[in-house]
């Protein structure tokens, strides 16, 4: 059975119009869920900005070689060793380690299927599709369904991993005086490689296991991999310095509530000052808030691309006019979402930084008057 074949399906000018009318609906939803997602996004941001900056306002250096009671409740930072006498086991294999976290990454030879299409017009409005599905293999951390594949016959894949990956986390890691809670510890994400070289004395491995290129693998031969073997890799969070920012709570600690509404507890590995750590929080936030805006953006040029959707297949009758109209409705579409985006940014802006929302508004209008006098010289260009 070849591993790469192509489907050829057509759809007449009448059934392409009803898609795109139904599109209308899903093009409403998109800008429904855009305008909430941008809205919700810049207070999300202001909120955050407001709580990492009032907390490098208040926030206390403190030693970790004492609790000091009198610092209970209040926002500290904290620079130690993160120790612990805890080794931890990944009970299938006997892997273990002294480790603040055990990590197990578990990948699986599988097929993929590869879906690629290419539509051609015909005069009168219909369309002509050529899809062509190509089946690789390939090791993959998640699971290919390959019940969902348009051809599954030859190209079964296992319906689950024999070893998923996993995590194991220390309960009591001690900095200095004091011990890291819970989310603290899982926080830490300052992973090295675990090697592993051998069999440990005393595990028990499946028959098919065995060390191969620093890890386990699963299988006949990890030279010729097949389709279900696996190959494991574990990697462990080392005691070693940290540095932490959160509310001292006893001899341990919790997330800081701030006026602004945020609860802060951040840590990372390394001697990282207070203040730099405010800083690279600062940076991600703003990261954060970009990709959102690009995202309803995103979400709101879909949707204004679906409402004018059906303008470009009434024109597809004569597969030039569709292609001209359809240039000139994505335009207006761009436009229109670029609108849509900085109003409700604005609008979002105003109550926090006034001159900003104001600036954007103009710029929405500018965007709105260009997009509308585009589509009002389509006609005559028609």
């Amino acid at each position: 059975m070849p591993d790469s074949f192509q489907v050829t399906s057509s759809s007449s000018w009448f059934s392409r119009i009803g898609q795109s009318l139904g599109g209308i609906v899903f093009g409403l939803i998109l800008l429904l869920v855009g305008v909430v997602l941008l809205f919700w996004n810049e207070g999300r941001a202001v909120q955050t900005y407001q709580s990492l900056k009032e907390g490098q306002g208040l926030v206390l250096n403190i030693d970790g070689g004492a609790v000091d009671a009198a610092n209970d409740g209040k926002l500290v930072h904290l620079t130690a060793d993160a120790a612990t006498e805890e080794t931890l086991v990944d009970e299938d294999f006997g892997i273990a380690a002294n480790a603040i976290r055990l990590r197990r990454n578990a990948e699986m030879y599988q097929w993929k299927e590869t879906e690629k299409s290419e539509t051609r017009q015909k005069l009168g409005g219909g369309e002509e599709t050529v899809t062509t599905y190509t089946y690789s293999k390939e090791w993959s951390s998640g699971l290919n369904n390959s019940a969902h594949f348009h051809d599954a016959a030859g190209h079964e894949n296992p319906s689950e991993f024999p070893y998923d990956s996993m995590t194991w986390d220390a309960e009591d890691v001690a900095v200095g005086a004091f011990f890291l809670s819970a989310d603290l510890i899982s926080a830490l994400a300052d992973f090295t490689e675990l090697p592993v070289r051998e069999m440990p004395e005393g595990a028990a491995w499946p028959e098919d296991a065995r060390p191969d290129k620093g890890g386990i693998y699963l299988g006949a031969d990890p030279a010729q991999p097949q389709i279900g073997d696996v190959r494991l890799k574990y990697e462990v969070v080392e005691p070693g310095p940290v540095s932490l920012i959160a509310a001292q709570s006893g001899d341990s600690f919790s997330a800081y509530r701030t006026k602004a509404g945020d609860a802060l507890a951040m840590i990372t590995a390394g001697r990282v000052p207070a203040q730099q750590m405010f800083e690279d929080a600062l940076s991600e936030n703003a990261l954060l808030t970009w990709l959102l805006r690009l995202g309803g953006f995103v979400l709101l040029w879909f949707g204004f691309s679906l409402l004018f959707a059906p303008l470009s297949v009434l024109a597809d009758v004569v597969p030039l006019f569709g292609k001209l109209v359809g240039a000139a409705t994505g335009l207006i579409a761009l436009l229109l979402a670029l609108a849509l985006a900085l109003t409700v940014i604005a609008l979002a802006w105003l109550f926090f930084r006034p001159l900003l929302g104001i600036t954007l508004l103009v710029l929405a209008v500018v965007a709105a008057v260009l997009g509308f006098r585009a589509f009002g010289k389509r006609p005559q260009a028609a």
